[in-house]
Parts: structure tokens; sequence; C-alpha cells
């Protein structure tokens, strides 16, 4: 089982050599590190415990401190357990590169608090007649039959929408970018901007993998140096420009 801790930090577009535009979820991944392994023999069941996120020794407790000394690493700020046989070790480092391009992928997140809501935004609830006589416009309607005298569970009422743990699945990574340990995955991503989220390997889709065409990059290394360049000398000359009309 594969799996690692990230941050989301938008959406965005990229182009395929073909020219098909795809909409992709930029997560940036830091190090992640492992800071427990579980055995069925000790624990009951086999799992890997993940850190990132390094904190200040002052912000943490000390039991923290001494579980992360045992992996030989920092307190971190975010853990969470992946379960199943790994081939890990405590102390391994992991990184954007455990998924490559074309592997499919379940997202968790914490989705967006929407606050106290009513039926018609939190269940899409029809609302009645907004004419004066109607007296019935937004409310929740019938609360439960006659005979059971009283809400039954379940009823759809107002409340909490939204800040929940919810999981995308079959998402596919489109590319994977360790320069700047980004992974782009197709599609949208519960959650807002920064917020962290966990990305393993899906459950439905097993070992399958998807065909990516190469994406296209519009400035190669050299074009990027010759506009560096090309920047860099017409400033120079707008201050010499400046100079010489103040003189």
């Amino acid at each position: 089982m594969k799996g690692i801790l990230g941050r989301k930090l938008g959406m965005t577009q990229v182009f395929t050599e073909s020219g098909k535009l795809i909409p992709v979820t930029a997560i940036y991944v830091e190090k992640n590190v492992v800071t427990q392994v579980k055995t069925e023999e000790i624990d009951g069941y086999n799992a890997v415990q993940l850190g990132t996120v390094d904190k200040k020794e002052k912000n943490a407790t000390k039991a923290s401190i001494g579980h992360a000394k045992k992996a030989g690493t920092t307190p971190k700020r975010f853990l969470k357990e992946l379960r199943g046989h790994t081939e890990l070790n405590l102390g391994d480092e992991i990184y954007a590169d455990t998924f490559a391009k074309g592997d499919y992928v379940d997202v968790t997140g914490t989705s967006k608090g929407k606050g106290y809501s009513g039926v018609i935004k939190r269940h899409n609830q029809q609302r009645g007649p907004m004419g004066h006589g109607s007296q019935y416009h937004r409310s929740v309607g019938s609360m439960g039959t006659l005979r059971a005298m009283r809400v039954l569970k379940g009823k759809k009422m107002p409340g909490q929408m939204g800040n929940e743990t919810v999981t995308v699945q079959n998402l596919v990574v489109i590319d994977v970018d360790m320069e700047n340990n980004v992974i782009l995955v197709k599609g949208n991503v519960p959650g807002p901007k920064k917020s962290l989220v966990f990305i393993k390997k899906a459950v439905k889709k097993g070992e399958e993998n998807q065909n990516v065409e190469d994406l296209i990059s519009y400035l190669n290394n050299e074009e990027t140096a010759n506009v560096e360049e090309t920047v860099a000398e017409e400033t120079t000359e707008e201050v010499e420009e400046n100079k010489e009309s103040k003189a």
C-alpha cells in the first residue's frame, strides 16, 4: 500500500502534446517520515504512521518529542496512519516520486466548511411559494408522522454543512514534478488551499495504470535563460536613461 501526505496548492490547467486541456490540482508534497511501524503481532494490525511538516520542539509535547526521536527525526505537525502491508521501515523518508505518471489514486481531505445552513442549501430541497399568503417559504416542512409522535432518525434538517472528511476516488496522476515537489492530479480535491490532503493508491483500481500523454513545456532552459538576460539588459538600459535625464 502506497500513500503520502501533502498540501493542496490550488487548481490550474495543463496541455498535452496533442492539444488536450486537462484541469489539475497541484499538491505540494514535503518529505514524509515513517514515525512508527505497527505489526499484527503487537498492535493487532499492520500499518505505518507517516509524519510531515516539522514542528519546533518548544511547541511540542515531551511525548511527541520522544515519539519522533525513536524514528530519528523532529516532531511533526501532521501524522497519518497508512494501513496494510508495506516495505517501509522506521525512519524511512518518502518523497513525491512514490507515485508515477498515470497512477490511479484516492485523495482524502477535509471539505470547506459552509457554516450552519438550511435544508434548501444543505439537502437541495425545494422552497415553497414566495407569495405573502403561503406562509411557507424556506422552512423544513413536515417533521414526521402522527403515529411515531417523534422526529425519525435521519430526518434531513438544518445544521452544520461541510467541514467533513471526504475522499475522491480514482483520480489520475498527470505529472510528478520532483524539482518543485509537486504532484498534479486530474480533477478536483476536497478542501481549501493549503489544506492537508492524503494521497494513497486507489482501492478499486489496484495496480491499473493509465497512459498519460507528455505535457507541453512552453519554455525550455535555454529560452528561460535568454528571457532573463533580455529582462536584465532592458532594466540596465532604463536605469542609464533615467540617470541621463536627471543629469
